[in-house]
């Protein structure tokens, strides 16, 4: 039935014995299962990433007015400049590690790679308040360069243990899941900083607390994480078997077998087309999304008169709703794949459409909005950032799709470049808009966002892939008979 509804062969009988037992298997996997507790600690972990990532920007404005907040604890004499240095600082490093986290991630594990990346992080988060005691801004600032460099293997990390744990059919559910965390460990910074601040603990325990949640989370995944299944002592011989059939003909040189891991093949990776294209949709989401959440607040106190930024509530409003909208939009995916209504291929052109050009739309709307409709435009910010969560199921989940053998370093490549993008789109604001008071200069800036919004995910539409590409099994174990027949399903 499966093979059938997803245009495979009804010629072979022992593809069909295969994918109904497969379907047997995965009807009886409704519970939960250690995987669900796995994509539960990575959705702690990145809820931990996230949280570290953003405390400096919500702790600086205590630490250089500490009036604002409790005046009993240091304050910094530290110009805008310095500021924007100290924010951006992050990213330097970030970029750099990308790409080696996917290809050690693969070679000792995703469980070692983000365990170190984020142990050392939460350990450096506890102690920033006395780095900037001791060594000012520069020595902040080596530090969030080297917190970068640490959070650069979460991504390829994740992307990595997610092709090991997470059945075909329950991909992009999961992935979500996961990934979620991305919002939800802004959300709870952006509304307790502030009340952390004025605390009799002052800005320091912003930093505190956000590397002891970490630690903790360290020692939790120490004991009950693991890269793979084989890896897991917990997990049930059944549950084991029922990811092992389901990944039958996607993965046949995995974490598991690490001496015969064939080289990573780089040049097959860069020229091919689906993989080409994912970098390009990518890198075109970052530089719409980050235009958004780092030019709209300033868009929004300049041209609409109401700074977001001044209130807990309204700053964390639009990660509240991409985070609540990408479990809804998971919804919607799970029940189209369990009715195989659309195929694994349609269904993330779908999503990433539904994230990426909705947007498109509301966005420009956005930069019509008059100045008396300053209620209506936080209604399509929030919109348009919810809708964004629809791309969690969209190319987020393709590297996967694409390889599931080399779905970390797939990720670690292309989110290197979309970084690259999130730093240049802030620049380029600052090139076009000499004068924030100026709307139609703001227009421009959300033309261009749209732009990419637009070519990124057409060309995703019209190039993109879900199935399994030839380079992810090496020449040598490859099951050209097979294979084909199992990307079918999916």
């Amino acid at each position: 039935m499966k093979l059938l509804c997803c245009g495979g062969s009804n010629n072979n009988s022992m593809d069909l014995k295969d994918s109904k037992k497969e379907d047997e298997a995965e009807g009886k996997s409704s519970g939960l299962g250690v995987r669900h507790f796995q994509v539960f600690l990575l959705f702690c972990a990145l809820t931990v990433a996230y949280a570290q990532r953003v405390n400096l920007s919500v702790a600086v404005v205590a630490m250089i007015d500490s009036a604002s907040a409790n005046p009993d604890f240091p304050e910094y004499n530290w110009s805008d400049k310095i500021k924007s240095l100290l924010l951006s600082s992050f990213f330097w490093g970030y970029v750099v590690t990308q790409v080696p986290a996917g290809q050690l991630a693969r070679k000792f594990g995703g469980k070692v790679m983000i365990l170190s990346g984020l142990t050392i992080c939460s350990v450096l988060n506890i102690l920033t308040p006395l780095c900037a005691k001791l060594g000012g801004w520069q020595l902040v600032c080596a530090l969030r360069v080297v917190e970068g460099l640490c959070q650069g293997v979460v991504f390829p990390s994740t992307h990595t243990i997610l092709s090991q744990w997470a059945p075909p059919k329950e991909r992009a559910t999961l992935g979500t899941c996961a990934y979620a965390g991305n919002q939800f460990g802004t959300i709870i910074m952006l509304a307790t900083s502030g009340l952390l601040a004025a605390s009799s603990a002052g800005w320091p325990s912003i930093f505190y607390i956000s590397g002891g949640v970490g630690c903790v989370w360290s020692v939790v995944y120490f004991l009950w994480g693991a890269s793979s299944p084989s890896e897991c002592k917990s997990i049930t011989s059944e549950e084991r078997k029922l990811i092992e059939l389901a990944q039958a003909g996607e993965v046949t040189a995995g974490q598991d077998q690490p001496k015969e891991q064939p080289p990573t093949p780089w040049l097959s990776m860069f020229t091919s087309p689906a993989f080409l294209v994912l970098i390009v949709a990518h890198s075109t989401h970052n530089w719409g999304f980050w235009t958004l959440l780092t030019e709209i607040p300033s868009y929004m106190k300049n041209i609409l008169g109401k700074d977001i930024k001044s209130n807990a509530l309204l700053s964390s409003l639009p990660y509240v709703c991409m985070f609540c909208m990408s479990f809804v939009f998971s919804a919607i995916s799970a029940q189209l794949n369990n009715r195989n209504c659309i195929s694994t291929g349609t269904s993330r052109k779908l999503f990433n459409t539904i994230g990426t050009w909705i947007p498109m739309v509301t966005l420009i709307g956005l930069g019509y909005t008059a100045a008396d409709q300053a209620t209506l435009a936080v209604v399509l910010l929030c919109f348009t950032v919810g809708t964004n969560g629809a791309t969690y199921l969209g190319f987020n989940m393709n590297h996967i799709d694409l390889s599931p053998n080399y779905a970390g370093i797939l990720m670690g490549i292309t989110n290197c470049v979309a970084n690259i993008m999130s730093i240049i789109a802030p620049l380029v604001v600052g090139v076009i808009v000499t004068d924030e008071k100026d709307p139609d200069l703001w227009r421009i800036v959300f033309f261009i966002a749209a732009g990419f919004y637009l070519v990124g995910n057409g060309l995703f539409v019209l190039f993109g892939k879900a199935e399994v590409q030839p380079w992810n099994d090496p020449p040598s174990k490859s099951k050209a008979d097979a294979t084909p027949q199992v990307e079918s399903q999916h």
